[in-house]
């Protein structure tokens, strides 16, 4: 089962996808948020098609580790997805990800508009590689 990484927005969710064995993150797509059914609806669709078996969404905790707004609104739409989907739902903190999203992007000279539409996408597989590192590594110490 694969990983499904969330990065929530105002407008858009940045989707990225772990590798079968949960060791690698990939972009894979940026969804329009219209309303929230529609935004669930369109999450079951990715879930199913790509045998999602647990979702980590991005917690976007202040600098100095304390949460905002934003961060309540993320953990708002973990316990939805949790409800909705009847699976492990995680929150990973992804502090600067769009900034090093931006940055990796930038370098590879993509165009504004091209880097406005998978900016969402590219910060989610940044935390989601970070979510899976730190997860081998846990399982690594207890071996």
């Amino acid at each position: 089962m694969r990983i499904l990484g969330v990065d929530l927005g105002e407008r858009t969710l940045g989707l990225a996808l772990s590798d079968p064995l949960g060791i690698v993150a990939g972009a894979l797509q940026t969804i329009r948020r219209t309303s929230e059914s529609k935004d669930l609806l369109a999450l079951a669709g990715v879930m199913a098609e790509q045998e999602v078996g647990e979702i980590v969404v991005g917690l976007p905790l202040n600098m100095n580790g304390t949460r905002g707004p934003q961060a309540e609104k993320a953990e708002a739409f973990a316990q939805k997805l949790r409800e909705r989907f009847g699976l492990p739902v995680h929150l990973w903190d992804e502090r600067l990800s769009t900034v090093a999203a931006e940055r990796s992007l930038l370098e590879a000279d993509l165009s504004r508009k091209k880097r406005k539409k998978v900016i969402d996408q590219v910060a989610a597989a940044l935390f989601l590689q970070s979510f899976l590192d730190a997860r081998a590594l846990a399982r690594k110490d207890e071996a």
